[in-house]
């Protein structure tokens, strides 16, 4: 249950027509009371004698109890009330009970309060209601009106228990503004799958990945396309500015232009610059030369695994630093990704967006690395999703899957609700974009993995033994991913490491309860620590392969069930 209190108006009457008339797009249906201040207010709805002026005539009596100069400039108090597709259709009585508790939540009309506030709630749709109210109490007093956005919400959450309805997270002020209903309207008349806001949003959080000042931020907004004008004090000083979209106009044709602070809390100017606060200048250490899409992937997995791995005992400063730069990478990312992983990763940084924030302020300067690594993706191109770039791509993705999974469990320590949800939605549309990149490295190291020699592979089955624990390796050995993770540890043997210490310290290194396949993730484990090639079809064979690429090695679950046999003898 969705409450949403609308900016306050001056005409009752103009709000009463739009409420019972049919709506932008003939929506609306059978308008008419459900609940009004006195239980009998007459309904131009159901009463064809009623009209409209009767209504708004008897809401704004009480204004005519204060002097014309004492009226509240802005009297129409407007709360909509939506229940979620899942929901059940609630009837004309229970939505009358949601309307009447909404009003006393809110102060606007609270029976134990004495004298309140005129209001009718208006049923037009299966799914919704409108409370439109006015501001003046039967006594003359205006009604305390102060945090009522929250008390509502803290209503809705009750009526949702109460009536079975899907239960949403409380909120703590730190989201995005939603877009409007006439937003999504007028989106859907011009056949747009997002609103301005939302194109925008997405638009300028793209153009801050990594940015490292002002100019190469406006530089490329300029470059993505989108309308940007600046607000500058009379010493020169830039103060602010606001974005957008062309052929986005009002009904004067006029560009409708959003603050970046109507965007998002954390795309004002002011908040960018603290992203820009913790860098080193342009001749610092980490200052990098762009390099192709597979290098910078390789580096962003390694900067977002070593951010996986202090985030458990960092300071919630430091922690919550690393979760927005994150979500910096996750923009590059999905801007430079290959076609077949592209939606999925612009769906999981669209919806990382809301865990990127909280009532934690980042301590801006820990989280260098990591915006370093998304700058290198956006400088390195995009991806092709195939050879090194596209098993590289798998590598990160891997690696981002794990740090929005941790970055889930924090915000789920601090009570931080939304946050934690939209991280755990995140990680599922990252768990599909795995699959799709990983689908072609996988197969061909599975394929190496089978054409290695006998001797070889037990070699393998016994290092994962001794270095896993028990129950770990034969979950391990029976994966369908086990065959490339052979052909992993050969390969690292064949580089010259103790490939057995590599898989202990890989496993080690964090936990593996959420991964969907531990073998598929200590392959990029070990071939990031190793530097093997993430492409294995760049490397010869291992020792001991053939070339064939025919079964010659025994099936993933083959050792196994092998060494089962072994110990029963």
């Amino acid at each position: 249950m969705v409450p949403k209190i609308h900016k306050r108006g001056q005409r009752t009457i103009g709000l009463l027509c739009y409420l019972y008339g049919p709506g932008k797009a003939e929506e609306h249906v059978d308008p008419h009371l459900v609940a009004s201040w006195d239980h009998g207010a007459p309904d131009p709805g159901r009463d064809p004698e009623v009209t409209y002026k009767q209504l708004q005539q008897l809401l704004d009596q009480p204004l005519a109890l204060l002097a014309e100069d004492e009226r509240p400039a802005k009297h129409v108090w407007h709360l909509s009330v939506r229940n979620g597709p899942t929901d059940r259709t609630l009837s004309d009585e229970e939505w009358g009970d949601v309307a009447r508790r909404m009003v006393a939540a809110a102060g606007i009309d609270d029976p134990d309060q004495g004298s309140g506030c005129r209001w009718v709630a208006v049923r037009h749709a299966d799914d919704h209601i409108h409370i439109l109210a006015t501001l003046v109490r039967e006594d003359g007093n205006r009604p305390e009106l102060d945090f009522d956005a929250v008390r509502v919400q803290a209503e809705a959450r009750r009526l949702e228990e109460e009536l079975g309805l899907r239960r949403l997270n409380p909120g703590d002020g730190t989201a995005a503004k939603r877009p409007t209903s006439a937003e999504r309207h007028k989106a859907a008349r011009q056949g747009r799958e997002r609103t301005p806001r939302e194109e925008l949003r997405e638009t300028v959080r793209r153009a801050v990945a990594g940015a490292e000042n002002e100019k190469e931020f406006f530089d490329r907004l300029g470059d993505a396309g989108v309308l940007v004008r600046t607000r500058v004090a009379p010493s020169g000083d830039l103060l602010g500015y606001t974005v957008a979209l062309p052929g986005d106009v009002n009904a004067q044709g006029e560009p409708v232009f959003y603050p970046g602070s109507k965007l998002g809390p954390d795309l004002s100017l002011p908040r960018i610059r603290e992203r820009w606060s913790g860098r080193r200048t342009s001749q610092g250490a980490e200052q990098s030369v762009p390099s192709g899409p597979a290098s910078a992937r390789r580096r962003a997995s390694t900067a977002l695994w070593q951010a996986v791995l202090v985030m458990d005992g960092a300071d919630d400063g430091v922690a919550a630093a690393y979760i927005a730069a994150a979500g910096e990478v996750l923009d590059a990312l999905s801007k430079t990704s290959a076609a077949h992983t592209r939606r999925e990763l612009r769906d999981a940084a669209f919806l990382f967006e809301r865990a990127s924030r909280s009532h934690v302020r980042a301590e801006r300067g820990h989280d260098r690395a990591l915006r370093q690594a998304a700058r290198d993706l956006v400088y390195s191109g995009p991806a092709l999703g195939r050879g090194e770039d596209g098993a590289t791509t798998a590598m990160v993705i891997d690696a981002v899957f794990f740090l929005v999974t941790v970055a889930a469990h924090w915000h789920g320590k601090k009570a931080h609700a939304q946050q934690a949800s939209a991280a755990q939605q995140a990680a599922l549309h990252l768990r599909t974009a795995y699959r799709a990149a990983s689908a072609q490295p996988m197969g061909v190291l599975a394929v190496r993995g089978r054409s290695l020699a006998l001797p070889v592979l037990r070699r393998q089955v016994l290092r994962v033994r001794e270095a896993l624990p028990a129950e770990l390796a034969e979950q391990v050995l029976a994966e369908a991913g086990w065959s490339a993770l052979a052909a992993t540890l050969a390969d690292a043997e064949a580089a010259g490491y103790d490939a057995t210490a590599l898989l202990a310290d890989a496993a080690a290194r964090r936990e593996l309860g959420s991964a969907e396949s531990v073998s598929d993730v200590l392959v990029w484990r070990l071939r990031r620590a190793a530097d093997l090639p993430a492409d294995a079809q760049t490397m010869a064979l291992p020792e001991g392969a053939t070339a064939s690429s025919g079964g010659a090695g025994p099936k993933a679950e083959s050792p196994a069930a092998k060494g089962t046999q072994r110990r029963r003898r």
